[in-house]
């Protein structure tokens, strides 16, 4: 007991000295040790020596320096910051030092402009420049070691290779195919105007008259309008003459398909002699010296039609004018001969194929309205029936739409009042076809409830007082 009294009393100066020195040390240094309580200056009970308390500090400010920095670059400069010699500053905001935000911001380093894209959005790599701008014309620099003078003068052009014979048929088949629908021969030429036809020029008569044989009447007379209309302006006189030779030198091929062909041949020749895009001595040519059948009635053809038109005959009508061409008063006409036909010969079939060559789809009402007119008009059951029976065939065909059929009756419905100043009897006999009609099934419900009927007058018992009341039947 002595002794630790005695070491006590013997060392009180120098311990109390010893940690006033080290507390001194660490303020000097800036303070930062004092918040913690734990470290002392005896370490597993050895002093420490001034050089170990300073590797001790550094490593300690070293720790919170880096966990200060991972967590400003987490929170965006938000939280505790560093001071340069290690002191926590709170508050203060630390900018982010992520390389990829680096990478993805377009923004001004300069701290200047309004924050937008660089350039306006016409900058970056494979960027031809800002959309909706327009280059002005490029001046051409004298000094530049490619300059050339004959650069100045040239003149630009776009040039279409000519048409080869393997591209030729897919190349202009399409277009007349088009212009049997439209009909517009400008448009045509213009077309083939675009084309480089070069030698296969003259192929474009024969293509157009080959498509036409296993097409319609209309279409035919289409083709004759084109062959007219392209002469001297696409084509020449010697390109019509050298496509018809290659026709008639291709007849017996084009009989297999068109059984008819030689005789339409020869209706397209006189029909281009009349129109003057073939000479008149075209056909005495190939006298004494035709060895197909085929083509010496081809030429036969030709010449008897053009013998004809000094008997008053005009070719230039030879294939008549097909769908809405014609008048409306020429396809009345053909109508009511149509159906007069029919009611001689009673051949459903022969009456279907003459109203499908009128080609009007658009005017099978007129159809239907004039053969319940002809039904009204007539006296006896024979042409009730026959028409009866012609409508239900057209109708199950569909030769006639459902909508044409009920606009053909609408229309008789409407005129029905006229009719009957002429038939007096027209109303009666107009309710027992629609009921007919309606059974057959050419008809709808809707559409026999349409049907009129007519008011009549009759006295009543003089109970009622002679009251005249309208009824109907």
């Amino acid at each position: 007991m002595s002794t630790g009294c005695s070491f006590h009393s013997l060392y009180p100066t120098e311990a109390q000295d010893l940690s006033d020195s080290f507390v001194s040390g660490e303020e000097d240094n800036g303070g930062s040790l004092l918040s913690n309580k734990n470290i002392n200056n005896e370490i597993n009970g050895n002093w420490l020596s001034s050089s170990s308390n300073s590797i001790h500090e550094a490593r300690l400010k070293a720790k919170a320096k880096r966990r200060l920095r991972k967590n400003s670059s987490r929170d965006s400069g938000r939280g505790d910051s560093l001071s340069d010699n290690g002191d926590a500053v709170r508050g203060t905001a630390v900018a982010p030092t992520s390389p990829k935000s680096k990478l993805l911001d377009r923004k001004s380093r300069l701290g200047k402009g309004r924050g937008l894209p660089k350039k306006g959005g016409a900058g970056g790599k494979g960027v031809w420049g800002r959309s909706g701008e327009v280059y002005g014309p490029e001046e051409v620099d004298e000094k530049d070691p490619n300059y050339d003078e004959a650069q100045e003068n040239c003149v630009y052009e776009t040039v279409a290779p000519p048409l080869e014979e393997k591209d030729f048929e897919k190349t202009v088949s399409p277009i007349v195919q088009e212009y049997f629908e439209h009909g517009d021969t400008n448009e045509v030429a213009e077309l083939l105007a675009e084309l480089n036809l070069g030698p296969m020029r003259s192929e474009v008569p024969s293509l157009a008259v080959s498509l036409a044989l296993e097409a319609k009447a209309s279409h035919r007379e289409l083709t004759s309008r084109l062959l007219a209309d392209l002469c001297g302006s696409v084509l020449s006189r010697s390109d019509m003459e050298s496509s018809f030779d290659k026709l008639l030198r291709e007849l017996p091929d084009l009989v297999l398909d068109t059984p008819g062909a030689p005789q339409l041949v020869g209706q397209f020749i006189a029909r281009a002699v009349s129109d003057q895009i073939l000479s008149k001595s075209y056909i005495e040519s190939y006298k004494g010296r035709v060895g197909c059948q085929y083509t010496r009635a081809a030429l036969d053809r030709a010449a008897v039609l053009l013998k004809m038109t000094m008997g008053g005959l005009r070719i230039d009508n030879q294939w008549g004018a097909g769908g809405g061409q014609r008048p409306v008063m020429q396809l009345v006409k053909e109508m009511n001969l149509l159906l007069k036909e029919y009611i001689l010969s009673g051949d459903i079939k022969e009456a279907e194929r003459c109203l499908r060559d009128l080609e009007v789809p658009h005017f099978h009402h007129e159809f239907v309205y004039e053969a319940i007119v002809m039904v009204l008009e007539s006296k006896g059951d024979k042409t009730f029936k026959m028409v009866l029976q012609l409508l239900k065939a057209l109708s199950a065909s569909s030769s006639i739409t459902v909508d044409q059929m009920r606009r053909g009756y609408e229309r008789v419905y409407m005129d029905i009042a006229e009719i009957n100043i002429d038939v007096p009897r027209a109303y009666f006999i107009l309710e027992q076809f629609v009921d007919q009609s309606f059974n057959t099934g050419v008809i709808d419900v809707k559409i026999r409830d349409l049907c009129p009927c007519r008011g009549r007058k009759r006295f009543v018992s003089e109970g009622d007082g002679g009251v005249v009341k309208l009824e109907s039947y």
